[in-house]
């Protein structure tokens, strides 16, 4: 029994090592790759929270905020409408970067469209923070004033 369970998180790595690997490979673009591809047909979509866009995000024409995940007393849990709420505003054939805080949740995000059969999908390495290091267009939701 001591050798089946010390061979536990291998197993788990094998099995996250051949889910990713039967699935289309997931091309990274760096920010300043990205900001190109925004100036021409391609659309973004952020995944971060909702709260996490309205503090800022990346500043193009065709831009879509779809959580892939959301923030629970538990933890963060996976979106599960989240391939039905992209295909609701965007089609297999659409040309988009995916962008998160820091290239995490977006890599993921990128791999689960792929699967699901969207065609030209980029992850943003770096994400969101990578964006604003090399200080490129930023947008922030307007907050209205509550008075009291």
């Amino acid at each position: 029994m001591v050798a089946s369970s010390s061979l536990c998180p291998f197993g788990f790595f094998l099995l996250f090592l051949f889910y990713y690997s039967s699935q289309a490979e997931v091309v990274n673009v760096d920010v300043k790759a990205t900001k190109l591809l925004l100036e021409s047909d391609y659309g973004y979509l952020d995944v971060r929270t909702v709260e996490e866009y309205k503090k800022g995000h990346v500043d193009t024409q065709k831009i879509f905020n779809i959580p892939y995940m959301f923030n629970t007393p538990e933890g963060r849990v996976k979106n599960p409408d989240f391939l039905k709420e992209v295909s609701a505003v965007c089609n297999e054939e659409d040309h988009l970067v995916v962008g998160c805080q820091s290239g995490v949740r977006s890599l993921y995000a990128t791999a689960d469209l792929l699967a699901a059969g969207f065609k030209d999908v980029s992850n943003m390495e770096g994400g969101y923070l990578a964006w604003v290091k090399n200080e490129l267009p930023l947008k922030t939701e307007e907050v209205p004033n509550q008075e009291l």
